[in-house]
């Protein structure tokens, strides 16, 4: 991997977001077994302890890249959202381009957020303390994703636009299908372009089902 050139020394606050633009470069280009918090600090020319300032293992710096996706998919989400046209299938339709974007430009981030490993067995205190820690704040972040279309989904119940039921469990087959095209473009089973141009009926069939009307 090619070094992170830089063109002054590390300051307090620098050295976290040095590492995690290094480990998402590696988890792009070798995968998330090639990460490691050495290679890290080579790559960056910072001595080998350095990391340990910030992340404690490998699981952490995993937990603290995975927190990094989730926050900026909810950013991309909440711009969406409040860029969107009022109509819910608009505003669906805003959200899920914002989502499938996002998995077509971090395919490899979008993997180790869902699959990533919530509390590593481990048996030192302070180890666990640390990965309870990251377990609150990607639960958080999670919830953060899920309360939003959530809560979109109970609006549009209000002005009777969708169905009524259990919004939490609407919204839950929305993002299962929206997931599933994701994974189905990221393991490149289908063209990224095709299934964006073919979005808007993606949606529509979301929202309105496949029964004869």
């Amino acid at each position: 991997m090619p070094r992170i050139p830089t063109s002054r020394p590390y300051h307090h606050g620098d050295l976290r977001a040095a590492l995690l633009k290094s480990a998402e470069h590696t988890l792009r280009t070798k995968g998330a077994g090639a990460l490691s918090l050495r290679e890290l600090a080579r790559d960056i020319g910072v001595s080998h302890a350095a990391p340990g300032r910030h992340f404690k293992d490998k699981q952490a710096l995993l937990d603290a890249l995975a927190l990094d996706g989730y926050e900026r998919l909810n950013q991309g989400l909440a711009a969406a959202a409040a860029l969107a046209d009022p109509a819910f299938e608009e505003r669906m339709t805003a959200l899920a381009r914002a989502y499938l974007g996002f998995a077509v430009e971090n395919p490899e981030l979008l993997e180790l957020m869902f699959a990533r490993k919530h509390s590593p067995d481990n048996s030192d205190n302070s180890a666990s303390s640390d990965s309870s820690d990251s377990s609150a704040q990607l639960t958080a972040a999670v919830d953060q994703s899920l309360t939003g279309l959530t809560r979109m989904f109970a609006e549009a119940q209000e002005r009777g636009e969708i169905i009524q039921g259990d919004p939490e469990r609407i919204a839950m087959v929305a993002i299962a299908s929206l997931h599933g095209l994701a994974a189905l473009i990221t393991s490149c089973a289908l063209d990224a372009r095709e299934a964006l141009a073919g979005l808007d009926e993606h949606v529509h069939l979301i929202l309105h089902g496949l029964k004869p009307r």
